[in-house]
């Protein structure tokens, strides 16, 4: 009982102090007061305000008391790209590269400086992309089981450009969207700049708790939900047909817009089809090429029913006119020339030998994780705290990401996510034995 007593209450402490509550400068009560307050031992009283210094929250000042410090995370653990310090190893954001993706790029370059249209592509282009260049993606589409047409494509600057024009033209400041409990952070920093209420469903061992779903929208006015089915973010799930038939029952009785996240959906090998392929007439399906092909390629694409398409477009045109010419037009010859498709595949094989390779290293802790994706969700034991766990993390100079990001409910689990993409195979097994290491030690130290 001391035992959840203690825990119980650096959790408090913790959520005042992230929240404002406890605003900066604000001085905690003493030691023994706080032992006496929640009959505690003064021992444990130590303990909690060792705990929230050693997470960077708190200060002891010799003879002056306990004080909130004027700290907070590193970017690197939220959804904001840090500024990597020199020799830290990033297993944060995934950014892939597969060898030979340089020259690749040269070669494109090349081929569009001969090209016949390049003054073209100086020049201002439809909203939604040239024709052509959506019937490529359109055709790009069809190999993951969506067969839509060019007039229902919109090319975008990016799959979190695809989310955002789909929010602004579709749904209104103070819509409530169902997600799951964790969540892409690209769509909570959507959702609170577009002011959508995020109403959380909880997770199962496969998916969404689709129970929970239903009865959520029995209680409220839900507009939209919305779902990553083919290779979740963070957790890595694949939803079985079933699920995603029930998901769409559970839409259609209660009118509810599906936006569905495809941004991984590349390293699933025959998932079952899109959500979007099923119930085309109430989804909007999302994706791009910064995850399958490279970061820095902003090129994304959005496959919208007929009806909304022009209110899409007009979304497009207010944010951006229109995807940068020269970028979409090499991405489409990436298509049109399997390039897209080589390295997707080879993206895969790769992710594989990463899964392993954790597997292999982190043996004894129970993660989550796709066999063929560049993450997993690793749920840490019940004595070792994600704060204190991160902090000695960036000491060891390994930048990982806490589950504070991808989190749409008031309680944050202790857990981290370990992006296995950005670095070499033989830096990726250190870091990895590193991060073992850490929680084995934080474990023996609470023991």
């Amino acid at each position: 009982m001391a035992r959840a007593r203690y825990k119980h209450l650096v959790d408090t402490f913790a959520t005042d102090i992230r929240s404002g509550h406890l605003p900066p400068g604000t001085q905690l009560p003493t030691h023994r007061k706080l032992a006496t307050e929640h009959g505690i031992a003064l021992v444990t009283a130590s303990r909690v305000y060792a705990e929230l210094e050693s997470m960077g929250l708190v200060s002891g000042e010799a003879g002056r008391g306990t004080f909130v410090r004027e700290t907070a995370l590193s970017p690197a653990h939220g959804i904001d790209q840090p500024a990597m310090a020199e020799g830290m190893i990033d297993l944060n954001f995934n950014s892939p590269s597969i060898p030979g993706q340089t020259d690749l790029l040269r070669h494109a370059l090349r081929q569009l400086a001969s090209a016949g249209d390049l003054e073209a592509l100086l020049h201002y282009q439809p909203h939604a992309g040239r024709r052509h260049e959506r019937a490529t993606v359109s055709d790009h589409l069809k190999h993951r089981g969506l067969n839509v047409g060019a007039d229902q494509i919109l090319i975008v600057g990016g799959a979190q450009h695809g989310l955002a024009t789909t929010v602004m033209a579709l749904l209104n400041p103070g819509d409530v969207v169902a997600t799951d409990a964790l969540i892409y952070p690209g769509f909570k920093v959507l959702a609170e700049v577009h002011r959508l209420e995020l109403a959380p469903i909880a997770l199962s061992a496969q998916g969404p708790d689709l129970d929970a779903l239903e009865q959520l929208c029995q209680q409220r006015r839900v507009r939209a939900v919305y779902t990553m089915p083919t290779l979740h973010n963070p957790m890595g799930w694949v939803m079985d047909l079933a699920q995603r038939e029930r998901l769409i029952s559970i839409a259609r009785r209660y009118e509810l817009l599906i936006i569905e996240d495809a941004a991984y959906a590349f390293h699933a090998e025959n998932p079952p089809g899109p959500i979007a392929a099923l119930a085309p007439d109430i989804t909007v399906y999302v994706s791009g090429l910064s995850k399958s092909i490279a970061t820095g390629l902003r090129v994304g694409f959005v496959a919208a029913p007929t009806h909304w398409v022009p209110l899409i477009e007009r979304t497009i045109r207010a944010t951006t006119w229109n995807t940068p010419g020269l970028m979409t037009a090499m991405a489409c010859g990436w298509i049109e020339d399997g390039t897209v498709m080589r390295l997707e595949a080879e993206k895969r094989q790769d992710a594989m030998i990463r899964q392993s390779m954790a597997r292999e290293i982190l043996n004894g802790l129970e993660f989550i994780s796709h066999p063929a994706s560049y993450f997993l969700w690793l749920p840490l034991p019940e004595e070792v705290r994600a704060d204190q766990l991160v902090m000695a993390l960036m000491h060891a100079k390994i930048s990982v990401s806490t589950a504070e990001p991808f989190a749409t409910t008031e309680h944050i689990p202790h857990a981290i996510r370990l992006a296995l993409g950005s670095v070499d195979l033989e830096t990726l097994a250190s870091a990895l034995k590193t991060v073992k290491q850490l929680i084995d030690a934080h474990a023996c130290d609470v023991k």
